[in-house]
């Protein structure tokens, strides 16, 4: 069995890619070594050159400054229709049984080849209009693009797999795709730990914890959707009611807070593509009670799998495929959206108080990294399902 693996960007070379790509990128990348650590014989196709660049650049300035509004060149036909012609050139170069992407409708919208097309995804595009904020104010040109290419490839899909059930259904209520079509597969950590760690590590890990001092931690590039502001009141508000508390803030700092209180730890953006920088991430997460995810709007963030990794369970929002990855109790905790932040703080503090409680729930958590949140795992599930296509 013969894999090509299709991106537009360059999957193996990181130091390319924006600090927004770096979840989804990274994800990419952990799926091509994970199929090829599993004895796929698994080819990468991607780099592509975008040769109608000027086209995208000219609409999208005449949509924002005449319209106030959102156009993407990864939406439009005539470079769509490009990648295709750069993908069928590469395939006739390296052979194929099965076509593989993680990058959605964008390079294979105008493939025609006689190999099952295979789209690995966390969500369909559609489900995300008017709901992230980048894909919110679109102009008309770019949404009508979206939902005719995204149903185009999606027909043509021999197998569709999804990171979450939330997304699979989804693309059953927006495009009526048969659901036996659809597969479920989590993700696994972005980062080389694998589930062969016996648990008297993560045990010792987890004893090395404060028993005083309660650590929580944030993780997020968009402070606003991620939940920011609430994980910091909820932080704020254990603080002043007596107890000890260290809130660390990884990733993009907030910028309505001018100066932190003694409580706050600001971390900063940490780049995991550095050894340094991999090591010092690696110390943050291991070192935390709980990853705190209040987020707004969002599929399946990865930093959800990356804390169960280390044994820290997730406090975090019951949308998108969160429910997929945290289950309540088990390795974690998920909260509706108009939550208040009381019960946010009275779960944190009745869960802390007894600590066997907490040891419970955090070798639980790595329990599930290892059964089901891990490449491996990933892998051997999804080597069945292409397997079965050929």
């Amino acid at each position: 069995m013969k894999i090509a693996y299709v991106t537009t960007y360059n999957l193996m070379d990181s130091s390319k890619w924006l600090k927004y790509n770096q979840g989804n990128y990274g994800s990419s990348q952990y799926i091509f070594n994970s199929l090829k650590s599993a004895n796929i014989n698994i080819n990468c196709i991607g780099d592509l050159q975008n040769k109608h660049a000027w086209i995208s650049r000219s609409k999208w300035i005449f949509y924002r400054q005449v319209f106030q509004q959102n156009y993407y060149s990864w939406a439009e036909p005539l470079i769509c229709q490009n990648y295709s012609q750069q993908i069928n050139i590469n395939l006739e170069k390296v052979g194929a049984d099965i076509i593989l992407s993680p990058e959605g409708f964008t390079p294979l919208a105008y493939l025609n080849c006689h190999q099952p097309l295979v789209l690995w995804l966390d969500t369909i595009t559609a489900s995300l209009i008017d709901y992230y904020p980048y894909l919110s104010n679109l102009c008309y040109e770019t949404k009508k693009n979206i939902y005719l290419l995204e149903k185009t490839v999606l027909n043509k899909c021999k197998k569709v797999i999804f990171t979450s059930d939330w997304a699979g259904q989804e693309a059953i209520r927006i495009y009526g795709i048969p659901e036996e079509k659809i597969a479920i597969i989590p993700r696994g950590a972005n980062f080389e730990l694998y589930p062969g760690r016996n648990t008297n590590e993560i045990y010792q890990i987890i004893k090395s914890r404060s028993q005083t001092k309660i650590k929580l931690t944030y993780i997020g590039i968009d402070w606003q959707r991620k939940g920011g502001d609430i994980a910091y009141q909820i932080a704020k508000t254990l603080h002043n009611n007596g107890l000890n508390i260290e809130f660390k803030i990884i990733g993009d700092l907030p910028k309505n807070i001018d100066k932190f209180p003694n409580f706050v730890k600001p971390v900063g953006y940490i780049n995991k593509s550095t050894p340094e920088g991999k090591k010092n991430y690696y110390h943050e997460l291991a070192d935390s009670h709980f990853l705190i995810l209040p987020t707004q709007a969002d599929i399946t963030p990865n930093v959800l799998i990356e804390a169960n990794a280390f044994g820290v369970p997730c406090i975090s929002t019951h949308i998108g495929g969160i429910p997929t990855i945290i289950k309540d109790n088990l390795n974690g905790k998920l909260f509706k959206l108009d939550d208040s932040i009381t019960n946010y703080c009275d779960y944190i503090t009745n869960t802390f108080q007894d600590y066997s409680t907490y040891e419970n729930l955090a070798i639980s958590s790595f329990n599930e990294y290892c059964t089901r949140l891990n490449w491996k795992a990933v892998a051997n599930t999804a080597k069945q399902i292409f397997t079965n296509l050929t």
